[in-house]
């Protein structure tokens, strides 16, 4: 057969496979809201104020000894502004200066979250990318007199959360969470999707604590650097109660199991892997507060724990990370719209 004949046969079949492609997934992600259960703000001008505030936190646990180690870095409070119009939402945030925690006490963290979530009508998808240094030991019963600063621990992550909502037209994401939509009758629905994670803890020196009086603890082994990656799939159910019209409460909870590959280093060099191991992830949802047709006060909190099967047997550590904001936001009608 020529050439010259195979060649346009084959790319107008993939031009067609491409075209039926986009078809099908712009028919999986179209939706219509049910105008009784949800009030579309999406053309409004929707602007808020909040206070928030982004955390992470490192936790080795040994189920032999009923034992763990807590890390945890001393994150700001921030106060911020934004707005949302169509698809577009920005925040913008700045550090509080005289209601964070004392840095004598817990010490100094530099950090750069850029953590963020995206909730479209039939899709969340959440991305993690975050850096923090500078982290204290929380378990206060290890040394009750004073807090064991680790200024030279440092972490790195990069994660991403994309699921998907099967009961799209009846229940609203977006109202608790981006203010651009009103829930206005109680809804629910179930989620499945699929995450990756990976992240990296690494200080000067063992990660275990020098002065832990636990003999045993995670077999001794005097790691000052850890890493994992991990992948995993996910379902959960979410639902929203709406109380006397208002007033409503969203909480969703998904559970993921996967594998993960963990490797412990060493201040010699030596490395210890696993190469495959459980993963169990999960990610909670909380938000309630007021909502209407041009008002919104609430409280919203998304909190993920990821669980790593470590290379020390029945041990393994817990990488976290989450955001807690207040926000209140007023949405605009707009006479034109601004693009």
């Amino acid at each position: 057969m020529n050439i010259r004949c195979v060649v346009p046969v084959l790319v107008l079949f993939l031009s067609v496979s491409a075209a039926s492609a986009q078809q099908r997934l712009k028919r999986l992600l179209q939706t219509e809201n049910d105008s009784a259960y949800i009030e579309d703000h999406t053309e409004d001008l929707t602007v808020r104020i909040y206070g928030s505030r982004k955390y992470t936190y490192y936790d080795m646990v040994d189920k032999r000894m009923k034992e763990e180690v807590l890390y945890r870095p001393n994150t700001s409070n921030n106060l911020g502004f934004g707005f949302n119009y169509k698809f577009i939402g920005i925040n913008i945030g700045f550090k509080l200066p005289f209601i964070n925690n004392d840095d004598d006490k817990y010490g100094k963290t530099k950090y750069l979250d850029l953590q963020s979530h995206l909730y479209l009508r039939k899709l969340v998808i959440d991305f993690y990318g975050q850096y923090y240094k500078g982290y204290y030991l929380a378990n206060r019963r290890f040394n009750p007199r004073a807090l064991d600063l680790r200024p030279d621990m440092y972490n790195t992550d990069l994660g991403l959360n994309v699921q998907y909502i099967f009961n799209d037209k009846k229940f609203s994401y977006r109202a608790a969470y981006l203010q651009n939509e009103y829930q206005k009758k109680s809804a629910g629905s179930f989620i499945v999707g699929g995450e990756f994670f990976a992240w990296k803890m690494k200080g000067d020196s063992a990660l275990i604590p020098s002065n832990l009086e636990v003999e045993g603890f995670f077999d001794n082994e005097p790691f000052h650097k850890t890493s994992s990656v991990s992948i995993a799939a996910n379902v959960g159910y979410a639902y929203t109660l709406v109380i006397k019209k208002y007033f409503f409460i969203t909480a969703s909870l998904t559970g993921s199991a996967g594998v993960n590959q963990t490797t412990l280093n060493y201040l010699d060099g030596r490395k210890k892997n696993r190469e495959l191991g459980w993963q169990l992830n999960n990610t909670v949802r909380l938000s309630a507060g007021y909502n209407s047709s041009r008002y919104f006060v609430g409280v919203h909190y998304v909190d993920l724990v990821t669980r790593s099967e470590s290379p020390v047997n029945r041990a393994y550590q817990t990488f976290g990370t989450g955001n807690l904001r207040f926000s209140v936001a007023k949405r605009f009608a707009l006479k034109k719209p601004l693009f």
